[in-house]
């Protein structure tokens, strides 16, 4: 396994529709953002950070153990922003810009930590996929790092990015926390077996 490669922890959403913090929902003994951090951090990832809104920074703090938390002051210009605060920090931290990242969106749980190896092991720009069905995290590759750098915050990452499929065994790939339905499926859901 490859080692050292940056991840972004994307939880700076406004969640409206689900009316309360996606980063703060209990899962298993942590939060959801707590479970990406852990999941990333046990793939090899290093280092870790967690882009946030202002107002939920310290709470995403107290969640966060070995990561980085970011604040993005501007959440509402959309996803690709909140990319950019967490490449920037990234690059902050190190004097350039990484070559590659993986990227968890908070709101998107599951995978697990052999999903995120593979991604490492990929060398382009690729996106976990079950049963043909794209999900999440993604590990973007220079160039296309470079392309969401420069591009404007509001541009839908999808409109940057045309990524490869990796194939994975993993049911709840496509679940996305937007409503209470989507809580009750997961709390259904064992966690621990993918730490």
């Amino acid at each position: 396994m490859v080692k050292g490669c940056p991840a972004l922890v994307l939880a700076a959403g406004a969640s409206v529709r689900l009316g309360q913090p996606k980063a703060l929902v209990p899962v298993a003994d942590t939060t959801l953002v707590g479970l990406a951090v852990r999941r990333l951090i046990a793939a090899g990832c290093a280092p870790v950070y967690v882009v946030t809104r202002q107002s939920l920074q310290f709470e995403v703090m107290l969640q966060c153990e070995g990561a980085t938390v970011v604040v993005n002051k501007e959440p509402e210009q959309g996803r690709t922003g909140t990319l950019q605060q967490g490449l920037l920090a990234a690059m902050g931290d190190t004097g350039r810009l990484p070559r590659r990242v993986i990227i968890a969106p908070v709101d998107r749980p599951g995978w697990g930590v052999t999903h995120v190896k593979q991604l490492l092991s990929q060398n382009t720009t690729s996106t976990l996929a079950c049963n043909g069905k794209p999900g999440h995290p993604l590990i973007v590759h220079s160039p296309d790092v470079e392309a969401v750098l420069a591009a404007p915050p509001e541009t839908p990452l999808r409109d940057l990015i045309a990524p490869d499929y990796v194939e994975v065994n993993a049911p709840h790939l496509s679940l996305n926390i937007d409503t209470q339905e989507d809580l009750t499926l997961l709390a259904s859901i064992d966690f621990e077996i993918n730490f």
